[in-house]
């Protein structure tokens, strides 16, 4: 069956967002390394080696007490390679029943613990489970998952979960988002949430069908970081592909610690020293400082944007990573600190205990068997035992009922009943139970909780009662109740007048720098204000002096993205560039950390305008990302983007190729330039770039793809198979690929795997018209 070759997918670059072209402004630009890849590129390489750890077995000899709290903790238990003892959910054959689709987990006669995915008409797919995440631990929704190691040596999640709060099987439907998705499977996944997986639900409902969200941090994939596991890296090596580092699938000693192989060493030698800091050659955590306490935890409790790739313990966390970026261009949080998504603890810095207090993670949780303490360090009977509060709050210990209104010994008269309630996460849905104790300690309020869409601590006990009820009683019992922290009113009063439309000059100078301080409030006051600014159109005297202080501030977070809003905003003033100068002057020579954030900063406010259609505007953006580092590839690559889509395939090579300058090792910036090079008729180069992308990434299937598109439209069906074959075995998910393969396959002949590839074509894509009429053409044809 012979039909004419359609012509190929055009992929873009992640975040396809640019700038026509660019204008030097005269910044001082800090140069990126040689050899820097895209991302905030700072400085190269992890400082730690994964040799330099010895793994926890190695600590229990010297320090065995609490070695075997760990080894009991949910820390110590928090996966592990699949095995009766490790994996909770049924692996006992019963099928998972999708609408279009039959999953038998099963354990092999060998002991091997797989997945087998069946579908109707296409040949089953088998994923070997490779590690077990999670065991369905947590009090508020327990859960496990699942993760294979890919041939691309990558180790991804796979889509089926297993709660244990629920007894049930389910997914995460909310799509991943991300340049890799390029729009093909937004139309599929409502982003419902997680939700348990029924006779209704299709294959591709969930988010991570196909397997694509990795173990570890690469800025091409989604991923999770290294906190599933210890000590987990997914290095990207060119001419072969990635070798993920897993050093345990627990949370281990030197995740907190750091490396560990020299201090082991040497107390086997017995030469540790015990006189002038770092004799012990190991992190010494009872000396950190409040916000080094709190780093060690938030290295995975805490929603945080990666700066580099290949972080370890050990390597400095302000250099690695971002804690408040994530506020730039999202808005994770509720104003007063409360989860408005999907979070970790980071919202304990809003909390009047950190903020009047000095409280940290340890204050309240032991660290070594996840028990719970008093500040002194007192063991205390469970989570909810009071003493983590009326350690400092000593007089409302006196008369409980007096202060909760409730008996005592009650549940309603615990203190973190009311000041620390367990909520659902918001962007999860209410099917599968995962609720986590709200950390930022708040002080129940029925009427504004209501007001935040937050179900508030007297809710979730009397919701018999009415918030006009609920309210009234609270008011009985205390009186006015205390005001929140001013700056929290002036952020709900600012993120009101936007949504009203009437916020024209951002949020008041009170809280972008309040007196005392709040960073989260301060994160979220900044992005409000870089949302209503337009580039170059100047601030007003006390907001711009406000940023101008807030470029001092001592946390690079909140000093960066100050920055960066100042530029974006005011960055042709000559005065402000003059200050902005002396700032990106001082991060080239001392400060890699600070201008790694005022790149990405820009970089997110560059997307939010995107996203919004305002393309001028990010535009500008990205070019001022050039100035702050004239070798990011991030900038260049979304700067040939935006080209390319306005129609300037010239402009997009150039910019293209002066990404692959910087770092040549990118693969899919040579997909992209090949792409561009197609569009102006220079076909051979074209094809030189698609190679060089697979000399880099043997598995790259958009380059694979191409490679198959000049194939199949030279009539070369056999070679054009081969690397359809070969983008599908990395991506799956890529329904334009199923599409042409059908198509090769047609021309060659084999009409029942052509109609194989084109229904799963239209599996993620369903609406593709040119897959419906060729497997109509098809199946009328056999009539």
């Amino acid at each position: 069956m012979k039909r004419p070759p359609l012509r190929g997918d055009r992929w873009l670059w992640p975040g396809a967002v640019l700038v026509p072209a660019l204008v030097a402004l005269g910044l001082v630009a800090a140069q990126a390394p040689d050899g820097a890849s895209q991302g905030a590129q700072t400085a190269g390489d992890s400082a730690t080696s994964a040799s330099a750890f010895a793994g926890s077995a190695a600590c229990a000899d010297c320090h065995e007490a609490a070695w075997d709290l760990w080894r009991g903790s949910t820390h110590g238990r928090a996966g592990g390679l699949p095995s009766a003892e490790t994996v909770i959910a049924p692996f006992d054959g019963s099928p998972i029943q999708f609408a279009d689709a039959r999953v038998v987990p099963r354990v092999t006669d060998t002991g091997a613990y797989q997945f087998v995915v069946e579908r109707p008409g296409r040949d089953a797919v088998i994923y070997s489970v490779d590690g077990v995440v999670g065991r369905g631990h947590m009090v508020g929704g327990g859960t496990q998952g699942f993760v294979s190691r890919f041939e691309d040596g990558t180790v991804r999640f796979l889509p089926f979960d297993w709660s244990r709060t629920e007894n049930t099987w389910f997914c995460n439907t909310g799509t991943i988002e991300g340049w890799w998705n390029a729009g093909r499977l937004a139309s599929l996944r409502p982003a419902r949430g997680w939700l348990p997986i029924t006779a209704e639900t299709r294959l591709t409902d969930c988010g991570d069908w196909p397997p694509i969200r990795i173990l570890g941090t690469d800025f091409r994939f989604a991923n999770c970081q290294g906190c599933h596991g210890s000590q987990i890296r997914a290095l990207f090596r060119p001419g072969e592909g990635y070798e993920t580092e897993i050093q345990s699938y627990t949370v281990n000693c030197e995740s907190c610690h750091g490396p560990g192989r020299e201090h082991v060493e040497r107390a086997s030698a017995g030469s540790l020293g015990l006189g002038a800091a770092g004799d012990l050659a190991i992190r010494t955590l009872a000396v950190q400082s409040e916000d080094e306490s709190l780093e060690t935890c938030f290295q995975c409790h805490a929603l945080k944007r990666a700066l580099t790739e290949d972080y370890l313990p050990g390597d400095a966390f302000d250099e690695a990573y971002s804690l408040l970026l994530p506020m730039v261009g999202d808005r994770p949080f509720k104003p007063d600190g409360r989860v408005a998504s999907f979070a970790y603890q980071l919202n304990h810095v809003a909390s009047s205990c950190y903020l009047d207090g000095n409280m940290t993670c340890t204050d309240c949780h032991e660290p070594h068997g996840q028990g719970y303490q008093d500040p002194a360090g007192a063991p205390l009977s469970d989570r909810f035992a009071d003493g983590q509060c009326t350690a400092c709050h000593a007089s409302k210990a006196a008369e409980p009922s007096r202060h909760t209104g409730h008996p005592d010994g009650s549940e309603g008269s615990r203190c973190v009943a009311c000041h620390m309630p367990y909520l659902q996460q918001p962007q999860l849905g209410e099917e599968i139970a995962y609720a986590r104790s709200d950390h930022t300690i708040p002080i129940p309020r029925p009427a504004f909780d209501a007001s935040l869409g937050v179900r508030s601590a007297c809710v979730q006990c009397h919701d018999d009662l009415s918030v006009e009820q609920l309210e009234t009683q609270a008011r009985e019992w205390w009186g006015e109740l205390e005001p929140h922290d001013p700056a929290v009113r002036g952020l709900i009063a600012a993120e009101r007048a936007a949504s009203a439309g009437g916020l024209e000059e951002g949020p008041p100078p009170e809280v972008l720098d309040p007196p005392r301080g709040h960073p989260l409030v301060q994160i979220a006051a900044l992005n409000l204000l870089s949302e209503q600014i337009e580039p170059d159109s100047g601030l007003a005297g006390e907001t711009l002096g406000a940023l101008e202080r807030l470029a001092g501030h001592q946390n690079l977070d909140l000093r960066a993205t100050a920055l960066a809003t100042l530029h974006l905003a005011a960055g042709s003033d000559p005065e402000v560039r003059e200050f902005l100068q002396g700032n990106l002057a001082e991060a080239a020579s001392a400060n890699a950390a600070l201008s790694a954030r005022w790149l990405a900063a820009l970089g997110f406010m560059g997307e939010v305008r995107r996203q919004r259609g305002a393309v001028v505007d990010a535009l500008l953006a990205y070019q001022k990302a050039l100035e702050v580092n004239a070798n990011s590839t991030m900038a260049l690559n979304n700067l040939a983007s935006i080209l390319a889509e306005a129609g300037d395939p010239e402009g997009a090579i150039g910019f293209y190729q002066a990404s692959l300058a910087v770092d040549s090792a990118q693969p899919v910036a040579w997909v992209n330039l090949g792409i561009a090079q197609e569009v102006v008729g220079a076909l051979e180069d074209a094809e030189l770039s698609y190679r060089r992308a697979v000399d880099l990434f043997p598995h790259e299937p958009l380059a694979h793809m191409n490679l198959g598109n000049i194939r199949l439209r030279e009539g070369d069906f056999e070679q054009s198979a081969v690397r359809y074959r070969a983008a599908l075995a990395t991506d799956p998910g890529l329904a334009r690929a199923h599409l042409y393969l059908g198509l090769a396959y047609l021309n060659l002949g084999r009409e029942d795997q052509a109609e194989k590839e084109l229904r799963s074509a239209l599996e993620f894509a369903p609406d593709d018209v040119d897959a419906q009429r060729l497997l109509r053409d098809l199946t009328e044809g056999r009539r």
